[in-house]
């Protein structure tokens, strides 16, 4: 497709989105900041929802989800995903809601986008102390848990290219230990069509595959991490 018509395209997605960000982080603040979580959490989720929807009308980006039955419909649980570019972090909000993602810190001290943000409770962490951080992910994470609420974590910490394998922290693995909870693999393959610091998009459907749960019995979290990065990344294989 040619490349002026993708950027037309790209431009006015990001026209829209950022229409979306300045309404619903103002709208938010303004009339929710004292609701409870999962109203203001659910306001924000529909933002979420509103970005995948445009970013399908102007880019042209579906999806597909392989495994929803897997998804436990009376326990919460901590969600592992592949990380590889912003389309995830939009969609999975929203869809595993009600759940707490752990993102890095500096995302709230942006303006207006980080003031909507903040309405979800999210695990804010540094991870340029990265000990300090794991400890932070498993104290909230399981608290979180305790409350009923699912945490989704991006186990590798970034976005990384398409093809390649980042570090898989343990972090999420450490929650599934202290709470019990069990591990949901996500695969998802939307580096493809919004490759990371990549102002293009390109038309297609993306693929979001959920995983059967792994339960953390007997299992400590370098097996359990272990086991999630094979799964996803076996799955990530097939998905190209």
């Amino acid at each position: 497709m040619n490349s002026l018509f993708l950027a037309l395209r790209a431009l006015l997605f990001y026209v829209g989105y950022a229409l979306l960000v300045v309404f619903f982080s103002l709208t938010g603040v303004l009339f929710l900041s004292f609701a409870p979580y999962r109203i203001r959490s659910n306001y924000i989720f529909l933002w979420n929802r509103c970005t995948v929807i445009w970013a399908r009308i102007t880019c042209g980006l579906k999806f597909e989800v392989i495994g929803e039955e897997n998804l436990p419909k009376d326990r919460a649980y901590v969600a592992l995903a592949k990380h590889q570019s912003q389309w995830e972090t939009f969609f999975l909000q929203y869809f595993l809601a009600p759940a707490k993602i752990v993102l890095k810190k500096e995302l709230l001290n942006i303006p207006v986008f980080g003031w909507g943000l903040k309405l979800t409770d999210p695990i804010a962490i540094d991870r340029s102390h990265p000990k300090k951080a794991l400890r932070q992910i498993q104290s909230q994470g399981t608290l979180s848990i305790k409350d009923n609420i699912s945490v989704l974590i991006f186990p590798e910490g970034t976005r990384i290219p398409t093809g390649q394998v980042g570090k898989y922290a343990r972090g999420g693995a450490n929650i599934a230990v202290d709470s019990g909870a069990p591990i949901i693999p996500i695969a998802v393959n939307a580096g493809l069509y919004w490759p990371a610091d990549k102002f293009l998009k390109y038309p297609g459907t993306i693929k979001v595959v959920i995983g059967k749960p792994i339960e953390p019995n007997d299992k400590n979290s370098r097996e359990l991490t272990n086991m999630t990065q094979e799964w996803i990344e076996r799955e990530m294989q097939k998905l190209g």
